[in-house]
């Protein structure tokens, strides 16, 4: 089969042979619209000279700064969101946008807030995941009258002055986990509920709303108080341990709306099977340790955000954050999330 020509390529991206000639050779009067709609077709057909476009195209292109401040660089979950957040960078054809990705390993109000100010330093827009607190609202704040928008990743901010959500509906995510935990359950007992931490927006919905779901449809299960791990496994495990030595056998189910799952599972491990069999366990988002809880069965659901459209929508809403400063808007971008079992893992 012989390779695509200029001709082509013209074709291909409904433009005249010269106007493909001046882009090869580097022309600067042709326009960017046009540029990125042969660069495409270029890359449809197999054009051999796509490189050059992809550099001409890169050379009129913005150039764009996007921070990114994460949680807790040694929890494999949001390492991968940090790479996926980089690939959606990257795959970005109306700007050249370069990614600044952060790990917060201490999650003070006051440290992330610190933090958050030094990268929007270098940053023209900055996402942030962290519980909601009054000092990290004023950060949101100052950095808003500064021109600096700031958009909250995975949980809520309360700032009025924030750029948008990109998230989950944590409404929907606590009354389906409910739905999962009672459908799975038709015995009497109890249900235990770990929190990372109260400040969390998305976790508080969730809690809430799986609260609801289980007032009404399943009042042969009580729902404990919600107990904190402050996203540490180990804090997890002695919980764990301690509802099974105390619960007289009448343990029907935990949903960890935060962190703490590798904690629960190494609890359940030592559990004996007959009992571990009892308690159906449903938790959040997706890493090597949930898979793994999931291939054992000792998870039953897990409620996950699709990490590349996620992360789409994230780098979306930081640039459309740029192109609306000044308008007052708080745009929200909510996506459907994944359930994944044992039997579609």
């Amino acid at each position: 089969m012989n390779r695509p020509t200029i001709s082509d390529l013209a074709k291909a991206a409904g433009v005249s042979v010269s106007t493909v000639n001046r882009i090869l050779a580097g022309a600067g009067n042709v326009r960017d619209t046009t540029i990125q709609r042969v660069q495409e077709a270029a890359e449809n057909i197999g054009f051999y000279g796509v490189e050059s476009i992809n550099q001409q195209l890169r050379s009129t292109l913005p150039g764009i700064r996007l921070g990114f401040l994460l949680q807790q660089g040694n929890r494999e979950l949001y390492q991968i969101f940090g790479r996926a957040i980089v690939t959606a960078c990257r795959a970005r054809r109306d700007a050249i946008v370069e990614p600044d990705v952060e790990f917060v390993d201490v999650l003070t109000p006051d440290n992330i807030s610190s933090r958050l100010t030094a990268l929007a330093e270098r940053c023209n827009a900055v996402a942030i995941i962290a519980a909601d607190h009054p000092l990290i609202g004023q950060t949101i704040r100052s950095l808003h009258e500064r021109g600096k928008p700031v958009v909250a990743y995975i949980t809520d901010q309360s700032a009025p002055e924030r750029a948008g959500y990109v998230g989950a509906d944590n409404w929907k995510l606590g009354r389906t986990a409910g739905f999962l935990i009672a459908q799975t359950t038709k015995n009497a007992g109890r249900v235990a509920v770990f929190n990372g931490n109260h400040r969390y927006q998305c976790q508080d919905v969730a809690d809430a709303s799986f609260r609801s779901y289980m007032r009404e449809h399943a009042p042969h299960l009580h729902v404990d108080e919600s107990r904190a791990t402050h996203e540490e496994s180990d804090v997890a495990y002695q919980m764990v341990t301690e509802l099974l030595q105390d619960s007289d056998e009448d343990l029907r189910g935990i949903f960890i709306v935060g962190g703490g799952i590798s904690g629960v599972l190494r609890a359940l491990r030592e559990t004996a099977p007959e009992r571990r069999a009892k308690i159906q366990v449903v938790c959040r988002d997706m890493g090597p340790e949930i898979r793994r809880g999931l291939s054992e069965r000792l998870i039953t659901a897990a409620l996950c955000h699709p990490i590349g459209p996620i992360s789409n929508l994230l780098v979306q809403s930081m640039l459309d954050s740029l192109s609306q400063q000044g308008s007052g808007t708080t745009t929200q971008y909510v996506l459907p999330f994944e359930i994944i079992t044992p039997e579609n893992l």
